[in-house]
Parts: C-alpha cells; sequence; structure tokens
C-alpha cells in the first residue's frame, strides 16, 4: 500500500483506519479489474488465511448488444467501454460481429436498469450514437450426448441468440428464474394473477396483508420480466404495485430460437431465444413491425419468421412499381409485352443481388417486440 487515508471531503492521508471509519487506499494495481468489490485487505506479513465472507462477485443477468452507428466509431466505443469500467467492475463487454451491424460488443450488465445507465452514460459522455439489440439473458444449454464433436464440453453457456447450436444437437435448455414478490391492492389481483400467468410464472404463495393490500409471490424467467413486465403491472393496477425480485436458481423449459430472415437472408440482430409457446406469436409479431420500418425497395422483399428450416409467419414489403407503359401510347401489344417482361427479368436480378436497407428505427421497434 503506497498511501492511506480518508476523504473529508479532500483525500487527507492517515496513518491507520480503526474500526467502523471509512478510507481510501492506493496501491501499485495495474488494472483496475483487478481490485474488485469484496476483496479483502489483509497484512502481508500475517495474512489473512480465508477471505472475509458475505461478499459475491456481482455476475451479468442481461445481456445486450452495443453496436456503433457509424463503424468508424468502433475503436471509440471501446475506449468508452474501458473507461466506463474503470468505476464500474460489474460492468462486462467482449467484441462481437453481427453481419448486419458489423463490429460491436456484447455487453453483460446487473439488470435493465443498469443497461440504461450504461447507454446514457455513452451517450451523454462521449457522444457515440449506439444501435442497442434487444436485452436478453445467459441460458445454459445442455447438448445430447450422442452429437458431442472431439473435445466439445456438454454444456454450454450462451448469451446470444446467435451461439445458439442447431436444435437437433440440443438435449435440453435451462433458462434462469426469480423469485418475485408483488405487493398490489387486493382489487387488483386478478389482474395481476393473468399477467404472470401469461408471463410463465408460478404460484408459490399469496398473503392478504390487510382487507387492502396483498402480497404475491411467483417463480418467473427472468427472460420474462426484462422487457416490460413492469410497465405492465403498473398499468394494470393503475399504478398501485410495487415489484421485487432475486435470482432463484435455473429451470428447465422448452426453448427455442426464432430467427428473422429479410430477403431469405437471416439477421443475426433480429434472433431471439423464446418459449416454444410463443413463438408464433413472436414471429407474426416481428415480421409485422419489420413491414412497417422497411422502406419499399424495386424488388419484394419477403420478411420471414422461422424455427430452424420451418417457416412460421411470412410479410411481404411490396416493391416500387415504375411505369415502363407511359411512353406507348397504343401500338402493338406485344411492345407492351416485352416491356413489362423485361422489367420483371430486371427486378428477379436486382432480388438475387440487392441488399435490403434496414432502417435504425427497425432495431429500436425490436426491443418492444416480446411482451404481450
Amino acid at each position: 500500500i503506497d498511501e492511506l487515508g480518508v476523504i473529508s471531503p479532500e483525500p487527507k492521508p492517515v496513518d491507520a483506519l480503526g474500526p467502523g471509519e471509512v478510507g481510501y487506499l492506493t496501491a501499485a494495481i495495474r488494472e483496475v479489474a483487478l481490485a474488485k468489490v469484496g476483496d479483502t485487505v489483509t497484512d502481508h506479513v500475517r495474512p489473512a488465511p480465508h477471505p472475509l465472507p458475505g461478499y459475491r462477485e456481482p455476475t451479468p443477468m442481461v445481456f445486450s448488444g452495443l453496436y456503433p452507428v457509424d463503424s468508424n466509431d468502433f475503436p471509440a466505443l471501446r475506449d468508452a467501454l474501458e473507461k466506463l469500467r474503470l468505476n464500474d467492475a460489474s460492468f462486462t463487454f467482449d467484441p462481437e460481429t453481427s453481419v448486419a451491424l458489423g463490429f460491436g460488443f456484447r455487453c453483460g450488465f446487473l439488470g435493465l436498469l443498469h443497461m440504461e445507465i450504461v447507454s446514457e452514460r455513452l451517450d451523454r459522455e462521449f457522444d457515440i450514437p449506439l444501435v442497442t439489440t434487444a436485452p436478453n439473458v445467459g441460458y445454459e444449454v445442455h447438448l445430447d450426448p450422442k452429437m458431442l464433436k472431439p473435445n466439445e464440453a456438454a454444456v454450454r453457456a450462451v448469451s446470444n441468440p446467435a451461439e445458439l447450436p442447431e436444435s437437433n444437437r440440443i438435449d435440453h435448455i435451462l433458462e434462469p428464474v426469480v423469485e418475485a414478490m408483488i405487493l398490489c391492492p387486493s382489487e387488483y389481483v386478478g389482474a395481476v394473477m393473468q399477467l404472470c400467468e401469461r408471463r410463465r410464472g408460478d404460484m408459490q404463495k399469496l398473503d392478504y396483508l390487510s382487507e387492502q393490500r396483498v402480497e404475491l409471490r411467483y417463480i418467473l424467467p427472468l427472460g420474462e420480466i426484462i422487457f416490460d413486465f413492469f410497465d405492465r403491472l403498473k398499468s394494470s393496477t393503475r399504478g398501485y404495485a410495487s415489484l421485487d425480485y432475486e435470482p432463484a436458481g435455473m429451470r428447465r423449459s422448452k426453448l427455442v430460437k426464432v430467427d428473422i430472415l429479410l430477403n431469405a437472408e437471416p439477421v443475426d440482430a433480429f434472433s431471439s431465444i423464446v418459449h416454444a409457446d410463443k413463438a408464433y406469436e413472436y414471429g407474426k409479431a416481428m415480421v409485422n413491425r419489420l413491414r412497417e420500418l422497411i422502406p419499399r425497395q424495386l424488388f419484394d422483399v419477403p420478411i420471414q419468421a422461422a424455427i430452424g428450416s420451418k417457416i412460421i409467419s411470412r410479410e411481404t414489403v411490396k416493391a416500387r412499381r415504375k411505369d415502363v407503359l407511359a411512353k406507348c401510347y397504343g401500338g402493338d401489344v406485344t411492345r407492351k409485352r416485352k416491356l413489362l417482361e423485361r422489367q420483371k427479368e430486371g427486378k428477379k436480378r436486382m432480388k438475387n443481388v440487392g441488399a435490403v436497407e434496414i432502417p435504425q428505427e427497425a432495431f429500436v421497434a425490436a426491443l418492444s417486440v416480446g411482451g404481450d
């Protein structure tokens, strides 16, 4: 330790810190990530055999991809994330590449509020416009022992839907669940129970604290409450409900990956892991939303939702049509037919080589799809 001191309100060096005192220390620590919250400081002559109990290393619960709108901002985004991690040891990030969005980072957060704070700081302090992918949780994927490759682990942690193995190689998937405690007026119990059941919740306990106040305890999948559960809860109870939850381990669930295809090409940024019973509903909502947001091209753009090779929903963005017959005033009908056939062939070639431009609003809209 190079220096020991207290802050009152300026840093003031002292010789020692006594019981109950809060201070600071400076040491030759090269990386802030090495000084984790909960580390025990001990004497080098008589070191403590074990660290002090009661501290747990924070583990990310929610994951999201952060991509710069301008790919030239990637180095600036990396520097900004490293600076943020200097004073936030619970924030994690790893570089990743998306076919649709280019180079970016897969970031881990303690929760949705933590994610919103980091995104806001990046925008406000570093002035970097970002595209944020829909948040998701980490899953534990158990592979079928018969389908394992040489030296491949039987259990895989997946935080990005694009990393999920093929469905025929998966034995089962575990998802994180939380124990939620909801307090609400007794008149809204029915609405709260319906909301929790729609989000695949299992009721554990229902207690009437008084004639007007009820406490409900549910086991809920974390992936079901990170989107808009709290907003739905507030609107169902006119703002009178409160929510508190804590991690409750992992639970086996029937989950599938829904891919979104534009012009028969999968867009990894729109992929999502959802429950099998909600896959059709989610896919239909996504293709309908994207049909409204993707601008019309010179060729038809099919938007499809798929589970593996099975298409579960489809919409089409109709092509802009140029009137090639505008200059034909009468004349032989075969000439008109020839012009229309030539336009049709041109559109077919354009569709084969054309890339669909996805507006930023489409990625923002994907954040709101996934609730009811």
